[in-house]
């Protein structure tokens, strides 16, 4: 009897896809939430520039707009139920070819 991993093949791929979209939205959210290295280094320099650091602001930092971050969120949600999706597929596939097995014995 031979039996066609393509379920298992497509489950697999499904999986990977939502790790991928994961990962590249969970990288967007860090650079656009994160000061960049340049700003943190301008904020140092006009802090050591202060006379009284008592009296310094913390640095600023320019912030992304929150839509892009907001489509980073739903992105990071995409992925997570794109890999869950195909582990199901992986799941029921396994039961399948279980229940196969167990007909066949």
């Amino acid at each position: 009897m031979q039996v066609s991993g393509s379920a298992l093949s497509a489950g697999l791929s499904g999986v990977q896809a939502g790790q991928r979209r994961i990962d590249q939205a969970a990288s967007d959210i860090a650079r656009q939430t994160l000061p960049q290295r340049e700003e943190v280094q301008q904020a140092q320099a006009e802090q050591a520039n202060r006379p009284d650091p008592a009296n310094s602001a913390p640095p600023v930092r320019t912030a992304e707009p929150t839509s892009a971050v907001a489509d980073s969120l739903v992105e990071l949600r995409e992925g997570q139920t794109e890999a869950q999706a195909g582990a199901q597929v992986i799941k029921t596939a396994d039961e399948v070819l279980g229940t196969l097995v167990d007909v066949r014995a």
